[in-house]
């Protein structure tokens, strides 16, 4: 992890995969998959595109010292991102702190933001190399070991 809580831990495609898949085994973040509306959406919009969604999302409602109704700010569905955002533990600041440990109370810097982004990113990467288009049309899966 890093020493200071201004830097995130680091974000290459290793690091970034073994955190994915230690949250993966969670049950409740394992049912999340890319699917139906979703998985179309972030196939049209492609990733550049999806990426700057994902920034701009988390800036609005994610970044701010104390996002408004922190813990419940972030959809299920309707958007790529959103679904990333709870398979990922980028959901909430507590799950940022939890999973990730960037520390509530406080904005995001934009190496956290970045970080998140990265996150998400890559989640949304893997979820489309995956091959098929998950269970469950609503991009959640019933709840079973992946």
């Amino acid at each position: 992890m890093s020493s200071s809580p201004d830097v995130p831990p680091p974000a290459s495609v290793r690091a970034l995969d073994d955190r994915l898949d230690a949250i993966a085994r969670r049950p409740f973040r394992a049912r999340f998959r890319l699917a139906g509306r979703e998985r179309a959406l972030a196939v049209e919009r492609g990733p550049a595109t999806i990426r700057w969604h994902a920034y701009d999302l988390l800036a609005r409602r994610l970044a701010p010292a104390e996002p408004y109704k922190d813990g419940k700010q972030t959809p299920y569905r309707g958007h790529p991102v959103f679904v990333a955002q709870h398979a990922t533990a980028t959901c909430c600041r507590g799950c940022l702190q939890r999973w990730h440990g960037i520390p509530k109370g406080r904005e995001l810097s934009r190496a956290e933001h970045v970080y998140a982004v990265q996150v998400i990113c890559r989640w949304i990467e893997r979820e489309l190399t995956r091959g098929g288009a998950g269970d469950g049309a609503d991009g959640v899966s019933p709840a079973r070991p992946v």
